[in-house]
């Protein structure tokens, strides 16, 4: 069970990854296929900071679901890096699971949030297409953020109860 949730949390941040590449790459496009059309053709295209803002805060959403993915989020971890290997992941596992709890708990808020009638039915501003897609980035990129804190947990508390010589992924060395 331990290695399919590992492979799954692989996976996962494959197809995360090339989802943040498809949309940055989005992002660039319709960028400068706006400033092709306002400043040489004086014909802006009138959704294009719209769309773009959107695809922006799904890269930063699912960008921050990568980063938990490999262990890279800003931390203070001083007190990890005094403590021998298997103090060190237990007290990992333990932060971890917190913030597993709280990326469960933001991801519960912004489905409650997407569900809600007035959510569901605002307009974009100039697209008029409904936001309530927009808005289910949020649970979606919490949602994956927690399944791989899950697997990180699960790294963490396996090196902590059954140690080998191989340090875990993610891991501040």
């Amino acid at each position: 069970m331990y290695a399919l949730i590992q492979t799954l949390d692989d996976w996962l941040a494959k197809l995360e990854k090339a989802l943040v590449v498809l949309l940055t790459a989005g992002i660039a496009g319709i960028m400068m296929a706006q400033v092709i059309r306002r400043y040489f053709f004086s014909h802006p295209i009138f959704w294009a900071e719209e769309i773009a803002a959107q695809l922006l805060v799904f890269v930063t959403l699912f960008g921050l679901s990568l980063l938990t993915h490999s262990g890279q989020l800003v931390s203070i971890d001083f007190l990890p890096r005094a403590l021998g290997p298997r103090a060190r992941h237990l007290l990992l596992a333990l932060l971890g699971g917190l913030f597993l709890a709280l990326g469960v708990f933001m991801a519960q808020l912004g489905w409650d949030w997407v569900n809600l009638p007035e959510s569901r039915l605002e307009l974009g501003a100039t697209t008029q297409l409904p936001r309530w897609y927009n808005y289910s980035a949020l649970p979606l990129a919490m949602a994956t953020l927690a399944f791989h804190q899950f697997a990180a947990v699960l790294r963490h508390l396996r090196a902590a109860l059954w140690p080998t010589d191989e340090p875990a992924k993610g891991v501040a060395a």
